[in-house]
């Protein structure tokens, strides 16, 4: 397999620049320094655009996936790793966005729904990760709790109206419940990629909230350990409902002191993001409100200064 594909990556990358060259000497060898200037620039290009991957979403039209792997991390909880048609394939997406998962349900007429933010980004070839939650009662993520390798999902995208840019605000503050970390941690990893020691020029604050009901709950937690001890602009607030003895981080629900307390203050240059179930996303708009933020809107847009997902 390996040197096929070394094969066809060679021609598709070397061999129009090997006809203009040859076709050059045979009609006018005077041009041939014009020609090999040319022919460096199509290579130089081909490799750009082969190292970069093909972007495989469609918004408008679903594509089947492959599951290639699942890992349980907890009783109702998994990663699903999804195969792109190709190793160098990448989804597209822009961070900040997420996909629509379709799957026909028994006893419903319409295709049934739901949107997901990938653990992965474009950094990542040849596959992208979920990570769901998936509930007895529920529609999509019933169907994945009970997939196997090699079954396929349909997928389109991008979707969402957020799309996040280096320094696009100097201080994010985030809520999240559950599996609504997905679209806060797809964020602060691009804002890590893009810090200075990493070669680029971010450098954006975040303050995160992240809600859950019991310790064993709280997903990615090594993840987000790490990345709160190693990134002195990162800071992360665990929030529990029912917290085990000796816990020293939030207990309850998120309330407007907690906000007050952990997140940035309402300003020209910052941004509050929310993500988790219906309720909670609900009564982090009242809160927010009561302690000076913007109104959230019903359906947020980029410029809001409260941005639910």
């Amino acid at each position: 397999m390996a040197p096929q594909i070394m094969q066809s990556s060679f021609l598709a990358l070397y061999l129009p620049a090997l006809v203009i060259i040859v076709g050059t000497v045979i009609a006018k060898k005077e041009w041939l320094p014009y020609a090999g200037t040319l022919a460096g620039i199509l290579g130089i290009a081909g490799v750009m655009t082969s190292s970069r991957g093909r972007a495989i979403l469609k918004p408008d039209e679903f594509r089947k996936f492959p599951l290639t792997k699942k890992t349980v991390t907890s009783h109702n909880t998994a990663i699903y790793r999804f195969g792109l048609p190709k190793q160098t394939d990448i989804l597209g997406l822009p961070i900040g966005q997420h996909i629509s998962v379709g799957a026909t349900v028994e006893g419903k007429k319409d295709l049934v729904v739901r949107s997901y933010t990938p653990i992965t980004s474009d950094e990542q070839q040849g596959h992208f990760d979920l990570m769901i939650k998936s509930y007895p009662q529920g529609n999509i993520s019933r169907i994945m709790g009970e997939l196997q390798v090699g079954d396929t999902m349909d997928f389109k995208g991008p979707k969402g109206s957020m799309i996040y840019t280096p320094n696009m605000v100097k201080h994010f503050g985030m809520i999240a419940g559950g599996t609504g970390i997905t679209p806060m941690l797809q964020i602060v990893r691009a804002i890590i990629r893009g810090r200075p020691r990493n070669g680029g020029k971010d450098t954006t604050k975040i303050d995160l909230i992240f809600a859950n009901v019991n310790e064993e709950d709280i997903l990615l937690r090594k993840d987000l350990d790490t990345i709160n001890k190693g990134d002195r602009d990162i800071n992360i607030h665990y929030v529990l409902q029912y917290p085990p003895e000796g816990w020293n981080g939030g207990v309850g629900f998120v309330t407007p002191d907690n906000i007050k307390d952990h997140l940035p203050g309402p300003g020209p240059d910052m941004k509050l993001l929310v993500c988790g179930p219906p309720p909670m996303v609900s009564a982090m708009k009242k809160a927010t409100e009561s302690v000076g933020y913007e109104k959230a809107r019903v359906v947020s847009k980029l410029q809001d200064q409260v941005f639910c997902f």
